[in-house]
């Protein structure tokens, strides 16, 4: 399948044609603003189905989002009759159809064009009228508050919210693609005569806000989101896309004595804390047990023996562990343990924890195995 998409450069265009490459599809016409009359022409000529997602946001003069959001798609339509090219035609509008300003008007026409267009050639078209989408790739300081907080947080920039209570949908980008896919392979989501992305998250501004300065905060508390909530997944994954490229690390806390190291990575109030354990050889660790806390550990260098006893028992139960067969040893209440690295290199252990540590409370026992 021949597929043209015009706006090839823009935000959804990069994402669509992205996501149509990884799923095969390879004859892709690409349309930007260096595309000439000439090559437009060729590609309407050869092309089975149309993404059109050109238009114009933010032009010098109003004028320009008439001629950029109806003149263009008048022109691609009349090449379409011209060569008795009936593909089906997807094109993404805006929710701002419905108001009274310049942007609006013009994509109410455009739309407008479009009904008229299929009603006079029998050509399927599928009109969606999006609202905010957010991703990655979107530009900041443009049309999106996402990307432009998101953009903001990362490089410590004010943002500016003039009411924290309005209320925003928006679409992500990754569900947008799957939505246009599904009108490509002949299923969409339609209401009376529009085309819409069948999920919507709804938030305040404030609350975005917040999130994304709880995301850059994370770096130094090690509180990873709760990624149960669907938004803050998408969101976090947006935020993360908008690092400078010379900030994508940043340091741990390293606990450093003569037996080797502790380093907690991440942390999640409702899934625990990991962290990093680094023995010397010979080195014993633990040595004691929890009533409510319990760990998981995972030796991925090294070798260690894991021993355990029941509290108030005498028998000794031994593991023997190594990065050479990595598995996951549990570490049940109730009984005193420890890890000893009985190799001739460092061991390092991966451990986690079900619970955040609290120094007031630390539920840890010392009692030699």
């Amino acid at each position: 399948m021949k597929i043209l998409v015009t706006g090839a450069n823009g935000f959804i265009g990069k994402n669509l044609i992205e996501e149509l490459k990884n799923r095969k599809y390879s004859e892709i016409y690409k349309c930007d603003k260096e595309t000439t009359k000439q090559e437009l022409e060729e590609y309407i000529e050869r092309c089975d189905f149309i993404f059109h997602l050109a238009g114009v946001n933010r032009p010098q003069n109003e004028e320009d989002f008439m001629k950029g959001n109806f003149g263009f798609t008048s022109e691609m339509l009349e090449l379409l009759k011209k060569h008795n090219n009936k593909a089906p035609i997807v094109i993404t509008s805006s929710i701002q159809a419905e108001l009274d300003n310049p942007y609006g008007k013009s994509k109410k026409a455009g739309e407008d064009l479009m009904f008229s267009y299929e009603k006079e050639t029998n050509a399927k078209v599928m009109v969606y009228r999006l609202p905010n989408v957010f991703g990655k790739w979107c530009k900041p300081n443009y049309n999106s508050v996402v990307a432009t907080f998101c953009h903001n947080i990362a490089r410590d920039l004010p943002i500016k919210v003039n009411d924290p209570e309005v209320t925003l949908n928006l679409v992500y980008i990754d569900d947008v693609v799957d939505e246009l896919i599904l009108a490509l392979e002949g299923e969409v989501h339609k209401k009376d005569e529009f085309c819409y992305v069948p999920i919507v998250h709804t938030i305040k501004l404030g609350e975005i806000a917040n999130l994304i300065y709880s995301f850059k905060e994370s770096r130094k508390n090690l509180l990873i989101p709760n990624m149960e909530e669907a938004f803050t997944k998408k969101l976090y994954s947006t935020y993360l896309s908008y690092l400078p490229e010379n900030e994508f690390n940043y340091p741990l806390k390293m606990n450093i004595d003569n037996r080797g190291s502790f380093t907690e990575m991440f942390k999640s109030g409702e899934r625990g804390q990991v962290s990093v354990n680094i023995s010397k050889p010979g080195i014993v660790k633990g040595n004691h047990w929890h009533n409510t806390k319990n760990e998981k550990f995972v030796v991925v260098s090294g070798k260690g023996k894991i021993k355990f006893r029941k509290v108030g028992s005498y028998e000794v139960i031994e593991y023997n562990v190594s990065g050479d067969k990595i598995e996951v040893v549990d570490i049940p209440v109730g009984y005193t343990h420890s890890i000893e690295n009985v190799g001739d290199t460092d061991m390092v252990t991966i451990m986690w924890a079900n619970e955040l540590f609290d120094p007031n409370k630390p539920d840890t026992y010392y009692l030699e195995v």
